[in-house]
């Protein structure tokens, strides 16, 4: 069963299609189409035979006179990986292949080097001279984008980067920080913060909680202050509902709605001293 770490990196190649090429670019020296406008495919597969082949994610890259596809597979387990994919990869490719009639390549995102390893191992398929060897990306060959220019021009490779080398480089969390401050689309850029806070190991999501709550940061902006103020405010609610749970207060579900999705620091303050000596649920919204 696909988990929130694996629909998450293939959520990174949705968004922002334009990934695969950098990768492919930056990584393996891939020459892609010039000028290529990055769109994204289904990622169905199956052709008219029983088995069904589903791909994480398939991306076309159109130039001008070029074309090229390239199928985006997200993996963690290398065992389970080099037991079933063997089989179905080279399938990915030669459907995919017969259906758009260009270069089709195999891209790989690993998000440790062990199953790296394991994903990269060529694929003998059998007919002399075809042997697939996938471009795989893992913490050891990304790159580290330690720039904010360079982080806001493609933030799902500063995310890539932070998961690889966040640890041992804080300036790839102090680029990353930068880019979503500044992004113009605030939910996604939520939406990558939280991903990263919860893959980090402990220091590192130190560092970049940090960044967000001081505002210290050269680059603070609106986003950081409404990460900061919704989970004060958060925080605030939930203490509003266990003053009245500890006090035996009951509290509708319509009531509890309300506190919840309450975030003005100043109503819930009131909120949170009328607790502690309200009769009713009630009595909290009562002027």
């Amino acid at each position: 069963m696909p988990t929130q770490e694996h629909e998450m990196l293939i959520e990174l190649f949705r968004n922002r299609p334009d990934l695969a090429a950098a990768l492919l670019d930056d990584v393996f020296d891939v020459e892609v189409p010039a000028d290529a406008r990055a769109r994204l495919e289904s990622g169905d597969l199956t052709e008219c035979a029983p088995t069904e082949y589903r791909a994480d994610a398939v991306v076309t890259l159109r130039g001008e006179r070029e074309r090229m596809a390239v199928v985006v597979e997200v993996q963690r387990d290398g065992a389970h990986v080099r037991r079933s994919k063997q089989w179905s990869w080279p399938a990915y490719l030669a459907t995919l292949r017969s259906r758009m009639r260009c270069p089709t390549v195999l891209l790989v995102v690993c998000p440790d080097d062990a199953t790296a390893r394991w994903c990269a191992e060529p694929i003998d398929t059998g007919h002399p001279g075809w042997v697939l060897r996938p471009l795989v990306v893992g913490p050891g060959v990304l790159p580290a984008v330690t720039e904010v220019a360079e982080a806001a021009r493609l933030p799902e490779l500063a995310v890539l980067s932070a998961l690889a080398h966040g640890e041992s480089q804080p300036r790839v969390l102090d680029a990353l920080y930068g880019a979503l401050a500044s992004a113009e689309d605030v939910e996604q850029a939520q939406l990558y913060a939280d991903f990263v806070l919860a893959a980090l190991p402990e220091a590192a999501r130190k560092h970049l909680e940090e960044l967000m709550a001081t505002g210290t940061y050269e680059y603070r902006s609106d986003f950081a202050r409404r990460y900061v103020e919704k989970g004060r405010a958060e925080g605030e609610a939930r203490a509003v509902l266990r003053v009245l749970a500890a006090r035996g207060v009951e509290v509708t579900e319509e009531a509890r709605r309300r506190v919840l999705e309450c975030a003005d620091p100043d109503v819930l303050d009131r909120w949170l001293e009328r607790a502690l000596t309200a009769r009713t649920a009630h009595d909290l919204f009562t002027d």
